[in-house]
């Protein structure tokens, strides 16, 4: 059956900032396909409303609350992974983020700390997990990166050079790890999550964003999940170094900061 091969049954699978939006819908969707996940963030309250849901689905979980910004707090996922269930099969470096600001008022210490979050905190987790990735005999990493990666824009500057940076990270490691670990990136567009809250509750931000966006909607947690559970899965098991574009078809950004002409 086609559908047996999206299945994670038995892969144990290492999730970082789990507790809510991206990380979190992709955490309970791998438990949905069998997996058993390693979930990690800063809040324990949300890491264990994530559990439950998990545990719901007849999965198992663990939480491991910390700073994942440091290489110490993804080693403590590793070492969850592997003192709980012995192996790693699937790692999703979702840990990332910045705000966009104009690039007159972005200080080096935003960028350095972007580029932080976002890239080495991949780098981080990556390197730690893979012996036991190679290991599993398949495994798998993916990396959630942006549209903004791709498409250029007015204060984007910081997190856009980040996202573009976790992108040829994704291909380069894709390349030295293969055969034995598969490697790929996930690019969301505009996807309703708390991180979009500033924009949405805007309506005419929000209303810009649809019209600019071809499928003419605002994304889901649960369509970036889906993609992540093909990455993860053998039904992906001839595909590296590559990036899923889940963006509803943008080819630019569909967000205007409204930033004017320098003065």
């Amino acid at each position: 059956m086609i559908l047996d091969r999206f299945r994670l049954d038995g892969k144990v699978a290492v999730i970082s900032a789990a507790g809510r939006g991206i990380g979190a819908a992709i955490a309970r969707a791998f438990a949905e396909v069998g997996a058993r996940v390693v979930i990690g963030a800063r809040t324990s309250e949300q890491l264990a409303s994530v559990a439950s849901d998990i545990e719901k689905a007849g999965s198992q979980a663990v939480v491991v609350e910390g700073d994942l910004s440091a290489r110490d707090g993804m080693a403590a996922l590793v070492e969850a992974a592997i003192g709980e269930w012995k192996r790693i099969d699937v790692v999703v470096n979702n840990a990332g983020g910045s705000m966009p600001r104009p690039f007159p008022e972005t200080r080096e210490q935003d960028f350095e700390e972007g580029l932080r979050w976002n890239v080495t905190s991949a780098f981080n987790l990556s390197q730690l997990a893979l012996p036991h990735l190679v290991a599993s005999g398949a495994g798998s990493i993916i990396n959630i990166a942006s549209s903004a990666g791709r498409n250029p824009a007015r204060g984007f500057v910081g997190y856009g050079t980040a996202k573009a940076a976790l992108i040829q990270f994704t291909r380069n490691l894709a390349l030295e790890v293969a055969p034995r670990v598969r490697v790929n990136a996930i690019a969301p567009g505009a996807i309703g999550t708390t991180a979009l809250d500033t924009v949405l509750t805007n309506e005419a931000l929000k209303s810009q964003m649809i019209e600019l966006t071809p499928l003419r909607r605002i994304g889901r947690e649960e369509d970036i999940a889906a993609g992540a559970v093909y990455l993860a899965s053998d039904a992906a098991s001839y595909v590296t170094g590559r990036v899923l574009d889940i963006d509803g078809g943008i080819r630019h950004s569909n967000l205007d900061m409204g930033i004017p002409d320098l003065s």
